[in-house]
């Protein structure tokens, strides 16, 4: 007890913050500064905008961007990484405010965190390598459409109708409008997304999004446009920390949402440091670390109302791009949003819903790159079946069930094509220094068939069947020095297969079975079927050696051919066929 005791508590201090991050900090801190800064304008608006989107309103998402963003800067495993209310976190929380309200969602964020700092601890953070490609670009791709969908209620000026499912609440939110029109929201959306959009291909440096807010702002205020609805009150501090959401009895139903909300967050914010590794060179995140920072970040956002966060690419980027080098741009960042909210609190307030609309339908424009989704489907077939399933996934259903569903067949197209490998051939006999005649009478009983590659439950069957149909012979020699990998599934079906021809009266023995192997075939009961004599042949040469003692005493060859044969061929290791199944 006291070891385990002793390994976590050192697990632990690895995950905690290091000296060698405040030496970092002190490196060049006025670029660090003005990298803060910038984030925190492009930030303000996309706070503003998820917040109210998720439906817990503008303060939750400047209370996520402010608690979130300085723990997961100050106790995350990259410098780099920005976190904060995002899209795709926004696109799970609302079916959940719809079925059980805020108060479900602060419960969500809280378990959600717990169970990130347990990841963290059981080091999963590596895992994200296994994430395909094609799933991530189809991933980001059903997001960017689910997150522009969410927005048209407020960019068409109507309320946002009920329901959960994105493209149903779209629909009759097109019907009022169409009953309806405000085309002063859709003006006021518009122009903002415009602005961003060409802004950014002219000035990639500057920060358009709140320019145009602003810009919006000043003009529906000066020209009292009523059609154009304010984000409404906001409070001018963050509320005191507080547990009075929690409710212990409902714990268990909340577990499903909590585990999407979990999943969510570490797949973004594992992704988004890798892309922020990429942009740079010499930065390298602690997935592990990442992991157990945004698990902090959750657990303490919902004390202050806010909602779950992750690390979120587009600001991350921003940060990257304007030069930062170290974790104090990201808490510069908060530390600016938290002034925000105490000092500008009643200017905020006014900035109108469709103006943040706009930035959104923006934001959800440049997160689809052409040019990689275009690369992914001309990769393979394969590739962009991935990709667009988990595209419509995410729009039809859920973020965790579309990634749930990409990595399924991905892996079971991976799986496809790794049992394409496997091989199931017969190969000659040597002929060793034994006469034609003898190497002919010897062909004429014995057959041998080299398996090549894995022998796996995706590859079995196919083996079985070949197997099987193997023509009257007295012996089958399965050359096996080859086999790279053996599963239970594989093991039985070469068990299955020695008995069928068993029962047709054919021996069959086994060579070059590796020692990893013998214990899977072991314990389906299929080891002992291959070595009938109780020998384990370890060459071909030796396997064919037993066999030929077998013919004989079956009567089929010569008594004696056996020893002359041994004699003639003192030493295996010399045959070609050793040489083959050992060869490096």
């Amino acid at each position: 007890m006291t070891s385990l005791i002793s390994r976590a508590g050192v697990r632990f201090g690895v995950l905690l913050p290091a000296r060698a991050d405040l030496t970092d900090m002190r490196r060049d801190p006025r670029r660090d500064l003005l990298a803060g800064l910038t984030v925190a304008i492009v930030a303000l608006p996309l706070a503003l905008g998820f917040g109210v989107s998720s439906g817990l309103g503008a303060e939750a998402g400047l209370a996520t961007a402010v608690v979130a963003g300085a723990l997961a800067a100050l106790f995350g495993g990259s410098n780099l990484q920005v976190s904060g209310p995002t899209g795709a976190m926004t696109v799970v929380l609302v079916p959940i405010v719809g079925t059980y309200g805020p108060t479900g969602v602060l419960t969500v964020g809280l378990m959600a965190g717990v169970m990130l700092v347990a990841l963290a601890v059981l080091r999963a953070g590596k895992y994200m390598q296994y994430v395909p490609a094609p799933v991530v670009e189809g991933f980001t791709l059903g997001i960017a459409c689910v997150i522009g969908l969410q927005q048209v209620p407020n960019a068409l000026g109507v309320p946002k109708p009920e329901g959960d499912r994105v493209l149903v609440v779209t629909w009759r939110a097109v019907e009022e409008f169409a009953r309806h029109p405000n085309w002063t929201a859709v003006g006021l959306a518009a122009g903002v997304a415009a602005v961003m959009l060409v802004g950014a291909r002219l000035r990639p440096t500057v920060p358009f999004s709140i320019l145009a807010v602003i810009v919006a702002t000043v003009v529906a205020q000066l020209a009292g446009l009523d059609a154009a609805e304010p984000i409404g009150d906001l409070p001018s501090g963050l509320p005191a920390p507080s547990l009075a959401f929690l409710e212990l009895g409902s714990l268990g139903t909340l577990l499903a949402p909590a585990v999407a909300v979990a999943a969510l967050a570490a797949l973004e914010s594992l992704l988004s440091a890798s892309v922020a590794d990429g942009m740079t060179v010499g930065q390298k995140h602690d997935p592990d670390r990442e992991l157990f920072g945004q698990g902090l970040a959750n657990i303490a956002a919902p004390l202050f109302g806010g909602v779950p966060a992750t690390g979120a690419i587009a600001r991350t980027a921003v940060n990257v791009r304007t030069g930062a080098g170290s974790r104090l741009a990201a808490l510069v960042h908060a530390a600016i949003l938290a002034v925000i909210v105490f000092a500008a609190a009643p200017l905020v307030s006014r900035i109108p819903l469709a103006a943040l609309a706009g930035v959104l339908l923006a934001t959800a424009v440049r997160m689809v790159e052409v040019g990689s989704l275009r690369a992914m489907a001309r990769a393979t077939r394969a590739d962009a079946l991935i990709l667009v399933l988990t595209a419509i996934a995410t729009l039809a259903l859920d973020l965790v069930y579309a990634v749930i569903i990409g990595l399924a067949v991905a892996g079971a197209l991976a799986l496809g094509a790794v049992a394409r490998q496997a091989r199931f051939d017969q190969v000659p006999l040597d002929r060793g220094d034994h006469s034609a005649e003898e190497h002919a009478l010897l062909a004429e009983h014995i057959v041998a068939y080299r398996i090549d590659g894995p022998l796996f439950f995706a590859a079995a069957h196919r083996f079985l069947l070949e197997l099987t149909e193997v023509a009257d012979v007295r012996v089958v020699i399965l050359r096996m020095s080859r086999v790279s990998t053996m599963d239970a599934t594989g093991a039985l079906v070469v068990k299955d297969a020695v008995e069928k021809l068993t029962r047709r009266g054919i021996l069959v023995l086994a060579s070059g079975i590796r020692p990893g192997q013998h214990q899977v075939l072991d314990s389906v009961g299929a080891l002992d079927l291959l070595r009938p004599d109780g020998r384990d042949y370890a060459t071909t040469p030796e396997a064919i050696r037993g066999a030929r003692d077998h013919l004989e005493r079956a009567g089929v060859l010569p008594a004696g051919a056996a020893r002359q044969e041994q004699q003639a061929v003192p030493n295996p290791a010399n045959s070609p066929e050793f040489r083959e199944e050992h060869a490096p």
